[in-house]
C-alpha cells in the first residue's frame, strides 16, 4: 500500500519547483492532490503530469494564497470533491528575495515578505483547519535555515522574521492541534537548486556560492529532498511526530567554517 494512499492533500504553489514536486510526490505516494496557483496553466500542466502517471489531482482555478476568500474558496473546492482535507502542505507564497540589513529596506518590502511568507502559511491553515479536526489530519509547514539562525553574510531580514514566525506558529499548532489529533510539522530547506534560487542566491558573487562549498554532503539540495521529508512527516511512520522542526540542508551547520574544498555540486 502506498504511505499516503486515499488522503486529501493540499499542495499551493504546484507550477513549479517544490510545490510541483510536492504534488508530483504526494500523487504518486496516493494522496488526491488539490493543487493552486498564480501561475494557473503551469498547475494545470502539473495535474497533467499526475494524471499521466495514473494519480488524481484537482487545479480549480488560479489561487492567490494571501488572498483569504480566495484560499478559503479553494480549500472548499477540495471538500466539495473529494469529501474532506487530510494533509496541508503549506508552503509559503512565492514573492521577490529582498536583501538587505535592517536599516537598509523600506518598510513596504518587509511587509511584503511577511505577507507572502507568513500570511499564506497562516491563511490555507486556517482554512483547512476545520475539515483537519475531523479527519485528524496534519499540516507541514515549510521554513528554511534562515528562520531560527542569523547570517554574518545573507542579509535578509525580513525573511529570516518570516521564516522564524512559520517555525513558532507550526509549534503553537501543534498545540492546538493535540486534542484533536491533528499534527503539525515543519521542514526547512537549506539552499536548494531551484530556477529561482539560479536568479538570487545562486547567481554571480552572491556570498551563498562560497557558503554552498561547505557542505558536507558535497552538493545542493534538491526540491526532492525537502519531499522526501515532508511525504514522511504526513505519513502514518510519524504517527508520534508533531512540532518537529526539519532541517533538510546537507548538514552545513554540523561543521566548523573552514575553506572549502570545491563547489557545492548542483544536480
Amino acid at each position: 500500500m502506498k504511505r499516503l494512499e486515499g488522503k486529501v492533500a493540499l499542495i499551493p504553489g504546484t507550477a513549479r519547483g517544490p510545490g510541483r514536486a510536492a504534488a508530483l510526490r504526494f500523487a504518486a505516494e496516493g494522496a488526491l492532490v488539490v493543487g493552486g496557483d498564480l501561475l494557473h496553466e503551469e498547475a494545470v500542466e502539473t495535474q497533467r503530469l499526475i494524471a499521466r502517471e495514473g494519480g488524481t489531482a484537482l487545479t480549480p482555478g488560479p489561487l492567490d494564497v494571501t488572498d483569504e476568500e480566495a484560499v478559503r474558496a479553494w480549500a472548499e473546492e477540495a471538500v466539495d470533491a473529494f469529501g474532506g482535507i487530510d494533509i496541508v502542505y503549506a508552503a509559503a507564497g512565492a514573492g521577490p528575495v529582498r536583501c538587505g540589513a535592517t536599516d537598509s529596506r523600506p518598510y513596504e518590502h518587509f511587509a511584503i515578505t511577511m505577507r507572502a511568507a507568513l500570511d499564506s502559511v497562516r491563511l490555507t491553515v486556517r482554512a483547512a483547519w476545520p475539515h483537519l479536526l475531523r479527519s485528524r489530519g496534519c499540516v507541514l509547514t515549510v521554513g528554511s535555515t534562515v528562520g531560527p539562525t542569523g547570517s554574518l553574510t545573507d542579509h535578509r531580514t525580513a525573511q529570516s522574521a518570516s521564516d522564524g514566525s512559520v517555525i513558532a506558529l507550526t509549534r503553537r499548532l501543534a498545540a492546538e492541534g493535540r486534542p484533536h489529533g491533528v499534527r503539525v510539522n515543519c521542514v526547512s530547506p537549506g539552499v536548494i537548486d531551484t530556477e529561482g534560487s539560479r536568479g538570487n542566491l545562486l547567481a554571480g558573487d552572491h556570498p551563498t556560492n562560497d557558503i554552498c562549498g561547505h557542505m558536507p554532503l558535497g552538493r545542493l539540495g534538491r526540491p526532492d529532498d525537502v519531499v522526501d521529508a515532508a511525504v514522511f512527516l504526513a505519513s502514518d511512520e510519524a504517527a508520534h511526530i508533531t512540532g518537529a522542526h526539519l532541517v533538510v540542508d546537507g548538514g552545513r551547520p554540523a561543521v566548523l567554517p573552514g575553506a572549502p574544498n570545491r563547489k557545492a555540486i548542483r544536480t
